[in-house]
């Protein structure tokens, strides 16, 4: 079976936006759908990204005003005006809850687009167990033992992996699909995926040149 990894976080508004169109692909070619849940800001940084904060607010107000409202309009998905009001609270427990659901063996692919939907339609605080819990269960899973789980010792190791895994492969944002080690940074992206799943690309012939410049290197545009 074709497996697609899935590099994003829960707050994630272009994973949001992306979600149910990947899961359409994925069903489509039989893939597999492999969640990784990551810490998005280690990520960001060690891709030498911007923080939020650092960002300038042209910056801001075309990635997160403009660009989602267009997608959002494209790809026929709610989402609220305003950046949410909990978007900045911790995300190791709903990327856990994720990650617990997939180890579990169930539901992951539907409680993933429910935590990425609460946070992005509904403007709910997907740190709240309180909170997580019903959505939890509309997926026909325990709230009580995934909730209990996320916070195990074993899924947060899961967490760290996922994260430490994503800077090691050069991710740089979310949501990341990598599908036979090609990456597709984006939602954006996602006709990309599916083609590759179809009909995988060939091989990159793009080369770096050799550290110090030499002047055998070539950079391919």
């Amino acid at each position: 079976m074709q497996t697609v990894e899935y590099f994003y976080s829960a707050h994630s508004a272009f994973a949001w936006l992306g979600s149910a169109r990947l899961s359409e692909i994925c069903a489509r070619h039989g893939a597999r759908l492999l969640h990784r849940p990551m810490d998005l800001s280690p990520v960001v940084e060690a891709a030498g990204g911007l923080s939020f904060a650092a960002r300038t607010q042209a910056h801001v107000d075309y990635f997160f005003g403009r660009e989602i409202e267009r997608w959002a309009e494209y790809r026929d998905v709610e989402v609220i005006d305003h950046r949410p009001t909990h978007h900045d609270a911790p995300l190791a427990l709903p990327n856990g809850v994720i990650i617990a659901a997939q180890e579990a063996g169930q539901g992951a692919d539907a409680l993933a687009h429910a935590i990425l939907g609460a946070h992005w339609r509904d403007d709910a605080d997907i740190s709240d167990p309180e909170r997580l819990a019903p959505l939890i269960a509309d997926c026909g899973l325990d709230p009580e033992a995934i909730l209990a789980a996320a916070r195990s010792g074993p899924i947060q190791a899961l967490h760290r992996a996922n994260t430490a895994e994503a800077i090691a492969s050069d991710v740089f944002g979310s949501p990341t699909y990598i599908f036979g080690g090609d990456p597709f940074y984006g939602q954006d992206r996602l006709e990309l995926v599916e083609r590759a799943l179809g009909r995988p690309f060939a091989r990159s012939t793009w080369r770096n040149p050799p550290a110090g410049g030499g002047a055998g290197g070539q950079l391919h545009p």
